[in-house]
């Protein structure tokens, strides 16, 4: 456990009083840190939930049996002294409620631009862990069992996780890979990339591309939608599926021969893969549809 101020450097006290004079009001001026660590043992219901005010969140999934956390807080503020008064304020959080672990990292409102705490996440592989960031990024990977990761204003990763999958955010990406299960993921304002799944897809963004590739299709099939973006869809070699591709102001690139109603119209393609089975329906307002 430690704690790092850093400063400006100051030329001469001419110079030194020359800048504060002018920095004077400006949060970032000196900043401080500290470094924690905790460890708890994992919670009977096998539930993790995390909520991160303000700050980057990585979730690893392990070979172990307790939990290991390090946070790192981090402020700033017209000195190292008050900067250092200010990580009192964030506050971390633990309890058991119903049998679910929770971890709540706090930051006063009117102090959440100026400070904001790191956290890496070491746990058992087979929890389901839900996060929620206020503002930050959210990653998580190498789990066995259901997650859910939110951020308001920050990307969300996931990556090498067996269970169903539901990942939402406002302003920023969304990245999934090597994933299985029921994937459900959000954007209001940003690109959608999903990679190497296994399962149903569905997926949404305001504006934003939208690629996904598929190992192997689940029996809910695949929505893909965006408002103003490309779609991408890469599917299997083998797979049987029905077909319903729509944009409005773009055009439609089929590299799958489709039966029943292989020719587009009015922006419009529908047809067969295979036996059909599982359906397959992409839109997007302004932009091109890609299946192959």
């Amino acid at each position: 456990m430690r704690t790092r101020g850093h400063g400006l450097r100051h030329e001469g006290g001419r110079l030194g009083g020359f800048l504060r004079s002018l920095m004077s009001g400006v949060p970032w001026t000196d900043r401080a840190e500290h470094e924690a660590e905790l460890r708890l043992e994992a919670p009977p219901s096998r539930v993790l939930r995390v909520h991160n005010a303000n700050g980057r969140t990585r979730v690893h999934g392990e070979d172990r049996d307790d939990l290991f956390i390090e946070v790192v807080k981090c402020a700033r503020a017209e000195s190292r002294e008050q900067a250092e008064d200010l990580l009192d304020t964030i506050r971390v959080q633990t309890r058991v409620t119903g049998g679910d672990l929770e971890i709540d990292i706090e930051a006063p409102k009117k102090w959440n631009r100026l400070a904001h705490a790191n956290l890496e996440l070491h746990v058992p592989r087979d929890l389901q862990v839900s996060v929620a960031a206020s503002n930050g990024k959210v990653c998580m990977g190498g789990l066995r069992g259901a997650v859910q990761a939110r951020s308001s204003n920050g990307s969300v990763n996931v990556t090498d996780v067996v269970g169903d999958v539901e990942v939402s955010t406002s302003n920023a990406p969304v990245s999934c890979k090597c994933t299985s299960g029921t994937l459900i993921a959000r954007s209001s304002n940003g690109k959608i990339a999903l990679g190497d799944h296994r399962g149903s897809i569905d997926a949404s963004t305001s504006n934003g591309l939208i690629h996904a590739h598929v190992d192997q299709l689940g029996e809910a099939g695949c929505l893909l939608a965006t408002s103003n973006g490309r779609i991408v869809l890469e599917l299997p070699d083998e797979v049987d599926a029905e077909v319903d591709l729509r944009v409005d102001n773009g055009f439609i690139r089929s590299d799958r021969e489709l039966e029943g109603s292989p020719r587009e119209a009015n922006g419009r393609l529908r047809g067969r893969i295979g036996r059909g089975g599982a359906l397959i329906k992409l839109r997007t307002s302004n932009g091109s549809i890609s299946l192959r």
